[in-house]
């Protein structure tokens, strides 16, 4: 199985495809380097298999190479950082406790 994250501005979204099929993607707001992550979506077809945590970890490598801070409104990106802790500082300190982190 190959997965990769892409970005997909058009849409404003990164995806995630599992061997060249779509299988999810996390909405973004993007104003500047601010992006706020609203939504994420992982198709019935790949559920339960760790796609959505693969995506979310995907999307904040991407965008900590931007240097961004992130805005984790869906519920589902604060758990992923909670077990990932080395993005915790893409989420601005004061918005923190905001979001559970």
């Amino acid at each position: 199985m190959t997965s990769v994250v892409q970005d997909n501005p058009s849409a404003s979204r990164f995806e995630i495809t599992v061997d060249d099929e779509l299988a999810g993607w996390v909405d973004y707001r993007a104003d500047g380097d601010v992006y706020a992550l609203p939504h994420t979506r992982v198709l019935p077809a790949f559920e339960g298999r760790g796609i959505g945590s693969e995506l979310i970890v995907g999307t904040l490598r991407e965008l900590a190479g931007r240097d961004a801070q992130v805005l984790p409104f869906c519920p589902f990106v604060p758990k992923v950082i909670r077990d990932h802790p080395e993005f915790l500082d893409l989420v601005p300190a004061d918005q923190r406790g905001m979001f559970g982190l």
